[in-house]
């Protein structure tokens, strides 16, 4: 997989770590990075080539994203800004539905579109001097990659629309606090800190982590029982496979499971 404004890096094994590469441009999201995550996130959902935790990160020191590129956007119709927000559109719902876990690591600034893309992640570590916004408001739009519906989800209604109403920036310590990240770390320990959690992620079951994160995404968009019932048709699906006897296995003779995704 080559992409024009992604950086792929495979780390053996069974991990991806996916670079938004524009780092001239604070990795702003123009439309052929939009076309770019749409391919990548589809292909990994059609042929997961061994990935079992994806680290999304973006190039350079100075920002995870900056949001959408506004310089791309001066000019055009109204037909083309909403034919290019389609394809941002998809691309979220395409990293939202991945069933493989992606671990946001946001080493900079992430505003608009680039905290959207956080808060699509299953969940996120932070670098300390990163800083937080979605500033929609405050150039005539509002939140339209999933900030209405995911910040209110991690943080609460009242807190939600403090952020989003005023477009105020705040810090990775308050991103942590308020439940937008899981752990904040210096620069330099970011990336080791969220490959580590992937690597633990990997080890384990990849169709038990695949069916506990649908269980947990979709259960969320239920009522309890109905979720109850998911999270009991998820598990039955465990049941038969290899990997079920292999785990139960390895417990008895007391040696390092063998998972094969089987």
């Amino acid at each position: 997989m080559q992409f024009e404004t992604l950086a792929l890096e495979f780390q053996a094994p069974h991990l991806l770590i996916v670079r938004l590469n524009r780092p001239e441009v604070a990795n702003a999201l123009n439309t052929q990075m939009g076309r770019d995550l749409l391919a990548l996130w589809t292909s990994l959902t059609e042929d997961s080539r061994g990935i079992r935790c994806v680290v999304f990160t973006g190039a350079g020191g100075r920002a995870f994203c900056a949001g959408g590129d506004l310089k791309e956007r001066l000019g055009m119709t109204d037909a083309q800004w909403q034919a290019q927000h389609e394809i941002f559109e998809r691309a979220y719902w395409a990293l939202m539905d991945c069933p493989i876990p992606v671990i946001a690591a946001v080493n900079g600034h992430a505003y608009a579109g680039g905290l959207e893309m956080v808060l699509a992640s299953d969940f996120a570590y932070g670098a300390e001097n990163a800083r937080f916004a979605l500033t929609e408001v405050t150039i005539g739009i509002m939140p339209g990659a999933g900030g209405t519906q995911n910040l209110p989800r991690a943080v609460g209604e009242r807190r939600a629309k403090e952020i989003i109403l005023t477009g105020r920036p705040f810090t990775a310590q308050q991103a942590l606090d308020w439940g937008i990240l899981n752990a904040v770390y210096p620069m330099d320990d970011l990336l080791p800190a969220a490959l580590e959690t992937a690597t633990r992620i990997a080890e384990n079951a990849p169709l038990s982590v695949r069916q506990a994160k649908k269980s947990i995404h979709y259960g969320l968009q239920m009522d309890v029982r109905t979720a109850f019932r998911f999270e009991i048709e998820a598990y039955n699906r465990l049941v038969g496979t290899e990997d079920r006897h292999e785990g139960i296995a390895s417990f008895n003779e007391k040696r390092k499971p063998v998972f094969k995704g089987r």
